[in-house]
């Protein structure tokens, strides 16, 4: 079974050169190039998503928090 799949889209001419630049300069197909940036953009979006996660755990966190102090205040009065 082969590890790698292919893939046909259109860019626009600007990026097209610019890529067909790098790969030049790099001396490296443009289809690895192209995996690079996949892979950076799946681990950037990755990365949002967690840190989306982690802010809406802090937030619940922070309201239980306030919830319980409260809770304690109570108590001891």
């Amino acid at each position: 079974m082969p590890t790698k799949c292919k893939l046909s889209l259109s860019i626009n001419k600007h990026t097209y050169e610019a890529i067909e630049a790098a790969a030049q300069s790099g001396k490296m197909p443009k289809s690895q190039i192209a995996q690079m940036a996949f892979d950076l953009w799946l681990k950037k979006e990755t990365e949002t998503l967690m840190a989306k996660g982690y802010e809406e755990m802090w937030e619940e966190d922070r309201e239980f928090a306030e919830l319980t102090l409260e809770a304690q205040r109570e108590v001891l009065l």
